[in-house]
């Protein structure tokens, strides 16, 4: 999990999300609409968002809402990775919002879920000096 991330408001232009996310190498962003949490922006319906709002006419300047899912998975921090990881399957989506006694504590990611994985499975099959020649 990535711990007290950075979010946006629904409100705020896309710009501000774009230039969040650059910045620090970000790909999801949770959203806010007057202090509570409604979804989640990601790199991905930005880029689809902004090629289809490209043109010869001036189109008008999209805003986060415009282009988030303002559907959100939400998350306790207490609840178990498994659940998490299968609901996350389940549903498609890369990430989950985590709170603790209901205020947004992180993200999980699927980034975070193949770490999380990876070092679970070297716990599991620690690494030798041959497998470093390979």
């Amino acid at each position: 999990m990535t711990p007290f991330p950075w979010l946006v408001r629904a409100e705020d232009p896309l710009e501000r999300a774009v230039a969040l996310m650059r910045e620090r190498d970000i790909h999801h962003l949770p959203v806010t609409r007057d202090g509570e949490l409604v979804g989640v922006v990601t790199a991905r319906e930005i880029q689809i968002a902004e090629s289809l709002n490209r043109g010869p006419e001036p189109r008008k300047p999209l805003s986060v809402a415009d282009v988030s899912a303002l559907e959100r998975y939400v998350v306790d921090m207490g609840q178990r990775l498994d659940r998490v990881l299968l609901e996350m399957a389940e549903r498609r989506i890369g990430s989950a919002l985590v709170t603790r006694h209901g205020k947004l504590a992180g993200i999980f990611t699927m980034t975070d879920a193949c770490r999380s994985f990876g070092e679970f499975l070297r716990s599991l099959f620690p690494e030798s000096p041959d497998d470093e020649a390979a």
